[in-house]
């Protein structure tokens, strides 16, 4: 899984491996499998990104949370809010940053 990879990476998160795997399984229990209805591809540089794009879209998700936001701009017409996890909290909490 991608999250797995880029997650493990040494720096990515200051969450010890054991951690990030408790926040991988919660996620895969949680997950609801989305059936695709549209494909784009490709749209963006990165082959892997596609997929997130679509499985957002096809989720009809109001935000597409990542630190990558730059390779994900060429997405915003698909009505997607693209934020970094920070900005996504401040929604959350209800903070306009």
């Amino acid at each position: 899984m991608e999250y797995d990879d880029v997650l493990a990476r040494p720096g990515m998160v200051p969450l010890s491996s054991a951690a990030v795997d408790a926040v991988l399984d919660m996620v895969c229990r949680e997950a609801v499998q989305q059936a695709v209805h549209f494909l784009w591809r490709p749209q963006l540089r990165d082959p892997k990104d596609e997929l997130v794009l679509e499985a957002a879209v096809n989720a009809r998700a109001a935000y597409l949370v990542t630190h990558n936001v730059r390779d994900f701009e060429a997405c915003r017409f698909h009505g997607l809010e693209i934020v970094t996890p920070g900005q996504f909290l401040a929604v959350l909490e209800g903070d306009d940053r």
